[in-house]
């Protein structure tokens, strides 16, 4: 049988691709779905650990897709200067060209390729990725059917994936020095993955003292965040944020969230990457 189009669904180890996942196993069995995670290396363990639940529930062996160099390799090729939402280095050699490496065979052979990407149907439309190539079509199952943020959560919740453990600190990447992170996750992870926090650290001061224009951190760096008083302050600030927007939402008595606030809601939606944040 000769095959002419093939079916790929990239996992971030975040909450809405999961559930996509999840939906086309459970609505569209006929597809013949795979499934794939671009590793940056960077990644926080609890990432690891979901998406081995995840291969359990689906049944299906999660491809990884390695990049040809890691990390530091392309961050001497930046000049040390660190990624950013300007310039999102890390996005494009360590998460899009594994993919793109990976489909181009197929599109070569001629096959189309069908890509399922998890916008869903509250969200607009953000270009995560344009091909050129018309054998590559991207799918939107969540938007088609108007799926939203609470059908994400019903869906990971009867399925009993639940959500991944990071999710209790914070929401916006499972990279563990993504740029997109707001100052109390990066606390969080101060407190949760000291080991982690201090790497980013390092890559922060070589940035730094190689003339990166950038921080982690908007306007101060990791190591003015973590000072005791700064760290208390951010603190303070955003459990105000949480008071003020439990005033403005009711609380759903289904849902025994202690914390049902993500970082989106507190902080404003982000323009995170999709192949990370999704």
């Amino acid at each position: 049988m000769i095959v002419n189009e093939r079916h790929v669904l990239g996992l971030s180890g975040g909450r809405d691709s999961a559930a996509l996942a999840v939906y086309m196993r459970q609505h569209h069995p006929d597809v013949d779905m795979e499934y794939f995670f671009t590793d940056t290396g960077k990644e926080l363990p609890e990432v690891y650990d979901y998406l081995g639940r995840l291969e359990g529930f689906l049944g299906k062996t999660i491809l990884r897709l390695n990049p040809d160099r890691d990390f530091d390799y392309w961050l001497k090729q930046y000049n040390n200067f660190l990624p950013s939402p300007r310039t999102r280095w890390c996005t494009r050699d360590l998460k899009l060209k594994p993919f793109e490496k990976w489909v181009r065979p197929m599109l070569l052979e001629g096959i189309k390729v069908y890509s399922y990407v998890a916008i869903r149907g509250d969200e607009e439309y953000r270009e995560g990725y344009a091909s050129k190539d018309k054998n590559l079509i991207i799918r939107l199952p969540f938007k088609e059917v108007g799926i939203d943020k609470a059908g994400v959560l019903d869906i990971l919740e009867g399925a009993g994936l639940g959500l991944p453990e990071y999710y209790s600190w914070r929401t916006r990447s499972g990279c563990t020095f993504c740029f997109y992170q707001q100052k109390i996750e990066w606390v969080r992870l101060m407190e949760r993955h000291p080991n982690a926090f201090e790497e980013a650290k390092a890559y922060e001061k070589n940035a730094i003292d190689h003339g990166s224009p950038f921080t982690w951190s908007q306007g101060e760096s990791l190591d003015e965040l973590s000072k005791p008083e700064r760290v208390a302050q951010i603190k303070r600030d955003h459990q105000r944020r949480i008071e003020k927007q439990k005033t403005k939402i009711e609380i759903n008595p289904l849902r025994s969230d202690s914390e049902p606030l993500d970082i989106d809601d507190l902080y404003g939606k982000a323009k995170g990457c999709l192949s990370c944040h999704k």
